[in-house]
């Protein structure tokens, strides 16, 4: 039978041998393996936002606040410190860094394949992760990201930006992005973040102490804060200075003068003494230059010194109560504010809030009176007044009858304004209002003349200061110049000329009439003091709101008092006792 030659065919061709049979399968499973890398690589990359919106990432933008001599007091939205550089830091300061996070940084690539391999036998060593071999490159893609999460996506991530970065970016441009984005203090990123709030100075004024005790804060911020574990900074920091003496940044003596100088952080005041300030400087801001994008420094016109004085006399002496605090020049200047108690309980700013003002607006109807040819010796008469239903009685109903202008002021009866309202015109009060800054928010009706419509402290502070300002005009402000981060100036305050709107003579009687406030037998006679030249008291109904504004020679201050919820205070709190004494106590202080 003759035999199938297909068959013989086929049974002459040699089978592969196993170990063929398994290099092919290995090199399929290898390039398949390789295609699986890179589409899921691929797939990570396409996942990613745009790594020039990463780089240059959007966040508010931050405000420094400075006070009148140029001094930063806190800054709002101040997530990251003043951008650094190689070239602008004294080379210690990166030298430090670079010296105990990544030796070799200017001679591998994104990657330190030798620091791994070291990384992985000390650990196989050691039996636990005690180290990592991530360089500065990756640990700055890291920060980029800002992410923690331990995922194989977050890491392929970081490896793609740490490639891309060196392909972009030289070595010490790569330094600059780590030194501005690391994460060491509060919340804020950057090592001029943490050399502020740790040392109170700028990164560029770090000795080589103080950069050796940031430094050591790179491995764990919290573990190794000069604030919360001091011990372990300085223990690290000395490490740091000896990995810079083998590494020939700094001479053994350096370190040893470095050693010497460590010591634990001091915390940075308390900011929340100026909050309420800058709460309101913030909105003076946002009314000059509407929106902004970019950071600015904004000089202010604050005291420092009367601002920590106030802080300390306001919460001390209002008890369970509520209070307000305003300081400024004649001119308008702000000086301080307090506006409550504690900016930690409630952020609500007092200064600016409406209240009845009480007797303290008295004073615009009395300039009315003196405007018309009233003097201080001018004799009115003090009995009951009423108009339709509305018939205040004087403080403890007591009516003094044929009485000085003088005398009427000074004992804040209730009638006389009233009677000089009806002889002069309620116009005519709104109109002197006005011209004193704060006619256009009150009503006009005659429970007004004793302080009835609302009106802030900083507006009836106001009307003061138009008093010793020789009768011009004042308008508040609390910012002098604002500038960007390079000193080029945004807007710079030039003030138009003010305005006459009271004569000389009607100043001099005002004036007389005020000092005869605090003169003894006055109702503000517990602000007397040494410099003092006169000042009001004001009470409103049923004591929910207690005022005293006074002054000295470049001073006008107002102080408010009450509850936040207008329910009445202890009867005997008036504008003549506790406010007129936070008064004497402030401008008292050394």
């Amino acid at each position: 039978m003759p035999r199938n030659r297909d068959i013989d065919k086929d049974a002459d061709t040699p089978k592969p041998s196993l170990k063929r049979r398994l290099f092919v399968w290995g090199l399929n499973l290898f390039l398949i393996g390789c295609i699986a890398v890179l589409g899921y690589v691929s797939y990570i990359y396409l996942r990613m936002p745009s790594l020039d919106a990463i780089l240059h990432e959007t966040r508010p933008a931050a405000v420094v606040f400075l006070d009148k001599n140029g001094n930063e007091i806190r800054s709002a939205n101040r997530i990251m410190g003043t951008p650094v550089s190689v070239e602008t830091l004294p080379p210690h300061v990166w030298q430090a860094i670079v010296a105990i996070e990544d030796k070799r940084f200017f001679t591998h690539g994104p990657i330190d394949m030798r620091g791994i391999a070291r990384a992985f036998i000390s650990n196989i060593i050691k039996g636990r992760v005690a180290s990592g071999g991530s360089t500065i490159t990756q640990q700055t893609a890291k920060n980029i990201f800002l992410s923690r999460e331990k995922k194989i996506s977050r890491k392929v991530q970081e490896l793609i930006l740490s490639y891309w970065l060196e392909n972009r970016f030289n070595k010490n441009q790569v330094l600059d992005l780590y030194m501005n984005r690391v994460s060491l203090v509060g919340g804020m990123r950057g090592i001029d973040a943490a050399a502020r709030v740790m040392f109170q100075i700028p990164a560029s004024k770090l000795s080589i102490g103080q950069a050796a005790q940031i430094a050591a804060m790179l491995k764990a911020p919290t573990t190794y804060s000069p604030l919360k574990n001091p011990d372990k900074n300085i223990a690290r920091a000395r490490t740091v200075l000896t990995e810079m003496v083998r590494q020939g940044y700094i001479t053994i003596n350096q370190a040893r003068i470095a050693a010497q100088s460590l010591r634990p952080a001091t915390p940075a005041p308390d900011t929340n003494l100026y909050r309420y300030w800058t709460d309101y400087v913030l909105d003076e801001l946002k009314s000059r230059i509407g929106t902004f994008e970019s950071d600015m420094y904004v000089y202010t016109t604050l005291d420092p010194k009367l601002q920590d004085t106030i802080a300390d006399i306001l919460p001390s002496r209002i008890g369970q109560y509520q209070g307000a605090v305003v300081a400024m020049n004649p001119d308008g200047a702000l000086r301080a504010m307090s506006g409550g108690a504690d900016y930690q309980v409630s952020q609500f700013n007092r200064t600016t809030a409406p209240r009845q003002p009480g007797s303290a607006f008295k004073p615009v109807v009395y300039l009315v009176a003196l405007e018309n040819g009233l003097t201080p010796e001018s004799y009115v008469n003090d009995s009951p007044f009423a108009i339709g239903d509305y018939n205040p009685k004087n403080y403890n109903e007591r009516y003094y009858g044929d009485i000085t202008l003088a005398t009427a002021f000074a004992k804040s009866v209730n009638s006389v304004p009233l009677k000089l309202t009806e002889t002069y015109g309620i116009d005519a009060v709104l109109s002197m209002a006005g011209r004193l800054g704060v006619g256009t928010q009150l009503r006009r009706e005659y429970s007004t003349v004793l302080g009835a419509s609302e009106m802030s402290l900083v507006d009836l502070t106001n009307i003061y200061a138009v008093i010793w300002n020789s009768g011009y005009s004042v308008r508040p402000y609390s910012i002098t110049k604002i500038t960007d981060m390079l000193g080029n100036v945004i807007y710079e305050r030039n003030p138009s000329d003010p305005i006459m709107v009271l004569q000389p003579q009607t100043v001099e009687f005002m004036q007389s009439l005020l000092a005869d406030v605090v003169a003894p037998g006055g109702t503000g006679g517990r602000a007397r003091a040494a410099g003092v030249q006169g000042g009001k008291t004001g009470t409103s109904n049923e004591n929910r709101d207690a005022w005293f504004v006074g002054a000295t020679a470049d001073m006008i201050i107002g102080v408010w008092m009450g509850n936040d919820d207008f329910t009445p205070m202890d009867s005997k709190i008036t504008g003549g006792t506790i406010p007129a004494e936070i008064f004497r106590e402030i401008i008292s202080s050394d």
